[in-house]
């Protein structure tokens, strides 16, 4: 461990040294001692084009040389503007007013104060959030709190403020039973806004893929169920979709291959192509319009220094222009996927297979607690890189997020390395 870095996610005294990465091109990792490996993962799901693109590397660079930064309050520029119009000509509905941040979390946090204080703007005190179990929003106060009680938060659990749970209906591959679980989740909620509709601010959802909480996948159908009750009610639909954005779930938002339009949508990770950290908060005009006020106890008084930095809007352009040259590849990595799926089905360590576009996920029997902490994802982290694979298991469950720079072949590289290392570990 290096003397001066306290790594992430990691429990220090247990923790093997780091890899060091020398380079990336394309689909591989470089590392220090020669060796070539796959990032199966895009690198914590930001990757989107493979790593060192030249065509993003190349805007980065152009923009750099132009302004690399100016302060986005009574200024603006270019870029911001311009990826303001390609993103929220992709999004469906009246979602095209566009707030940036600088990451995941601060997104999610946007979205919830947005949400809260236009009830606010508009006379209503609605305090609450409906929120779903299993979620994970990030690692900042108000993303904790609309996130699973777990490992993550019990530090922090006496500083968080209360929101409603229920289930999320978590389905795979041959579930018999999502439709029912599906109507009790609906029915749940539907309870909760009959009991008091003037209550909750909103209600916020993984859309299809829940990630860091074990690539939990639910159906559009759910979705579009939600979506009638929220709207019966009058209240607030909040995707967060910080990692099913940019063409993971198939489509280029989960929204829109579920044919969901949400009031406000929060978008990260893969907006800059994995090159910078650039985030945005996207509302409808009913939203905004809350805050077009000359008052300023209506005011949204929020921002980042870096907020819809030049560098890196240039970053997401370039990768929207990417976007659009591999719509073939991620709109089709679900087939792809599907027929290596059919042939684990009846592996004896697997269950719950599932898929949602890019994205396949499986759950391994081992032995105990499911869950993040299980043993068995140090295991495989620990020797999947001999295998020449980048994988980092939720726990016991082990998934895939290749970049779209993958090709078939590669792809069944990946799952014969993961076939392998399960025989071995599990």
């Amino acid at each position: 461990m290096h003397r001066n870095i306290w790594y992430p996610f990691t429990i220090i005294e247990d923790a093997p040294e780091p890899i060091k990465v020398q380079k990336g091109d394309g689909l591989w990792l470089e590392l220090e001692d020669g060796r070539r490996i796959m990032d199966c993962i895009s690198s914590w799901w930001v990757n989107l084009h493979g790593h060192a693109h030249p065509q993003i590397a190349k805007a980065i660079a152009d923009q750099a040389s132009k302004l690399e930064q100016v302060i986005f309050a009574n200024f603006s520029h270019d870029p911001a503007e311009k990826l303001a119009e390609k993103v929220t000509q992709k999004l469906p509905g009246t979602l095209n007013r566009m707030f940036f941040s600088d990451d995941g979390s601060t997104a999610v946090e946007v979205a919830m104060k947005m949400a809260y204080q236009y009830w606010r703007n508009i006379g209503q005190e609605r305090k609450t959030f409906i929120c779903f179990e299993g979620a994970y929003h990030g690692d900042t106060f108000g993303a904790m709190s609309a996130g699973e009680r777990s490992v993550f938060t019990e530090v922090f659990k006496d500083l968080l403020f209360d929101v409603e749970f229920v289930p999320y209906p978590a389905t795979w591959i041959g579930d018999p039973d999502r439709t029912e679980k599906e109507s009790k989740v609906i029915e749940k909620v539907e309870e909760l806004l009959k009991e008091n509709p003037e209550k909750y601010a909103g209600i916020m959802i993984e859309p299809l893929v829940q990630g860091a909480g074990g690539m939990n996948m639910c159906s559009k159908e759910f979705l579009q169920e939600l979506h009638w009750v929220n709207r019966q009610f009058n209240t607030l639909l909040i995707f967060d979709e910080v990692m099913t954005g940019f063409g993971r779930t198939g489509d280029w938002f989960a929204c829109k291959r579920a044919q969901v339009e949400p009031d406000i949508i929060c978008l990260a990770k893969g907006l800059t192509g994995g090159f910078l950290p650039l985030s945005v908060t996207v509302c409808s005009d009913r939203i905004y319009e809350a805050f077009n006020s000359s008052d300023p106890i209506k005011t949204f008084w929020h921002g980042h220094s870096y907020t819809a930095n030049p560098i890196g809007c240039a970053a997401a352009l370039a990768s929207y222009d990417l976007m659009v040259e591999n719509e073939s590849i991620f709109s089709n990595m679900e087939e792809w996927h599907l027929g290596h799926l059919e042939k684990l089905k009846n592996h004896p360590k697997l269950k719950k297979l599932r898929v949602c576009g890019t994205i396949a996920a499986m759950d391994i029997s081992a032995e105990g607690e499911e869950g993040y902490l299980n043993p068995i994802a140090n295991h495989i982290k620990e020797q999947c890189v001999d295998k020449g694979l980048l994988l980092r298991p939720l726990g016991n469950v082990l998934y895939l997020m290749p970049p779209y720079c993958t090709t078939k072949k590669q792809l069944a590289q990946m799952y014969e390395g993961i076939v392998s290392l399960i025989d071995e570990v599990a």
